[in-house]
């Protein structure tokens, strides 16, 4: 009998391999749990190899094998890789102080089919700079359903970091033949771009990757109640 975490961790590891043939990173896997430290992954990763449900391959650094899964893992669980920090919305526009910056939202995204890029500036949220860093960003609202299984639901707003480059599995902006945007998790397969959703009613699209530029990443929501 598996606890939660090391079912959820069985689950993002098999799905990781599945995708890329490549075990992902303590930091991923610590990503995907919403754990503050790596320690935890190595203790989860123990007790999973002590039950028989994966082996680390020799001479391969963090090289996973996953050998069998728990028999109530849902289709459902394979997209559970990603927590986002959740900024609650509601904040009293008087009682701005110096630590709090404007995030200029820039329109709407989808999650779903992509929908026209970038409008021009709407509104603006107000975040925490210690929340957020030194960092460039933007915010976009959210339309659509396809990255639910990700914890971002229509009508959310992504805080997105500018950036023109993102690693493989990230949440993304991307911005299709310079005339649509979409939010999805991109996968960088050789000399195409996958984009993929978080709902098993999307499939999948690859794009070769000179019809795909990045804009940002996701860095997290701004979720109003």
């Amino acid at each position: 009998m598996l606890t939660k975490k090391q079912k959820n961790l069985l689950i993002f590891i098999n799905e990781k391999l599945k995708r890329t043939g490549i075990s992902p990173s303590y930091d991923e896997m610590r990503v995907s749990l919403n754990l503050k430290s790596k320690s935890g992954i190595h203790r989860l990763i123990s007790a999973l190899e002590e039950r028989g449900f994966i082996k680390r391959l020799p001479h391969k650094a963090r090289a996973l094998e996953v050998i069998k899964l728990p028999e109530n893992a849902g289709a459902q669980d394979l997209y559970n890789n990603f927590s986002p920090k959740i900024i609650k919305g509601g904040l009293d526009l008087n009682k701005i102080d110096e630590e709090e910056i404007f995030v200029p939202v820039l329109g709407k995204i989808a999650a779903g089919s992509p929908i026209e890029a970038l409008e021009n500036q709407s509104e603006s949220l107000p975040l925490s700079k210690s929340f957020l860093g030194s960092n460039e960003y933007f915010a976009l609202k959210v339309e659509g359903d396809s990255m639910i299984n990700a914890g971002i639901n229509t009508g959310d707003y992504v805080i997105i970091k500018k950036t023109n480059i993102a690693e493989s599995g990230k949440i993304v902006v991307a911005l299709i033949d310079d005339h649509e945007a979409t939010l999805k998790r991109m996968r960088k397969k050789g000399p195409s771009i996958a984009l993929e959703s978080a709902n098993p009613a999307y499939e999948t699209k690859i794009y070769n990757t000179e019809r795909v530029k990045i804009q940002g990443v996701l860095a997290s929501l701004y979720r109003k109640f």
